[in-house]
């Protein structure tokens, strides 16, 4: 099966199209979470042992011992980021509450696989269109972009696990209920996510200040749409990675949108260009 894109000199080229489901993302969590935290050694271990998606692991600075290091092991062993903080900082995250110097952060929602977003898109009778966040880190960012993605018919979004928010309370409350509808993703590795996709299909664009004007964007197709953190943008070997970059034009004297904002104007473009 061959599929086609217009590049940025106008002509067409082809790509092939990989149907092979590889499951090459972490398992969807079993249960939807409600908490943003888990205290305590022993909570912490039987929540590592378990099957909930942990974003992050919280330790108290030159903390020892027996289950400290099964922690330590069991994080190791799932690639969970670990740090280690002051006992203040822990004080605060858990409000005084009682936490032996272990706080274990977790999804506010549960995450999805990959192939969800292409079953999503099959069930609709629609090219795929996914969401690329490349380190956002405001959560009130994602939230804001989650909601414009449900509101334009996007797909899913894809997150990494690391140097990026996750799906949090605060994230759930900005989307105003959009987390129920927007499946996310959250992977390990973007790049490799990104050669994943494009082997089933999928053309893959970044926003950039040198990239093609974005009303000369051919939306149709199956495509992916990367966003770049909010101070650095998108990453070089992520950038690199992608089919063509794109460049909302700026005459003002900030020659820089919030992130959602740019996510925004860009999604609608897809959405409007699909509707012609």
């Amino acid at each position: 099966m061959e599929k086609k894109q217009q590049n940025k000199r106008g002509h067409y080229k082809n790509r092939k199209v990989v149907t092979k489901k590889e499951p090459f993302v972490q398992k969807v969590e079993e249960d939807a979470v409600d908490n943003d935290f888990v205290m305590g050694r022993v909570p912490v271990i039987e929540l590592l042992k378990g099957n909930r998606d942990v974003n992050k692991l919280f330790i108290q600075s030159e903390l020892s011992g027996e289950k400290i290091n099964e922690i330590l092991t069991l994080a190791k062993k799932k690639g969970i980021q670990v740090q280690s903080v002051p006992k203040t900082k822990l004080d605060t995250l858990s409000n005084h509450a009682v936490h032996q110097g272990v706080i274990a952060t977790v999804a506010a929602h549960a995450y999805a696989q990959l192939e969800d977003i292409f079953e999503k898109a099959q069930q609709k009778g629609e090219e795929p269109f996914i969401l690329i966040l490349d380190g956002i880190e405001d959560p009130h960012n994602l939230g804001s972009i989650m909601r414009t993605a449900d509101a334009v018919g996007a797909h899913g979004i894809i997150i990494p696990k690391r140097r990026a928010v996750s799906l949090t309370s605060v994230v759930a409350k900005t989307s105003t209920g959009a987390i129920e509808h927007v499946s996310v993703v959250r992977v390990t590795n973007l790049t490799q996510t990104i050669e994943e996709l494009k082997k089933r299909g999928v053309w893959v664009f970044a926003t950039d200040m040198q990239g093609t004007t974005y009303t000369q964007w051919n939306v149709k197709g199956a495509l992916a749409l990367v966003i770049g953190n909010e101070g650095k943008g998108v990453s070089r070997l992520v950038k690199e990675s992608c089919d063509e970059l794109l460049t909302i034009p700026m005459v003002g004297h900030v020659q820089s949108l919030n992130a959602s904002v740019a996510a925004g104007i860009l999604m609608y473009e897809v959405f409007r260009g699909r509707q012609l």
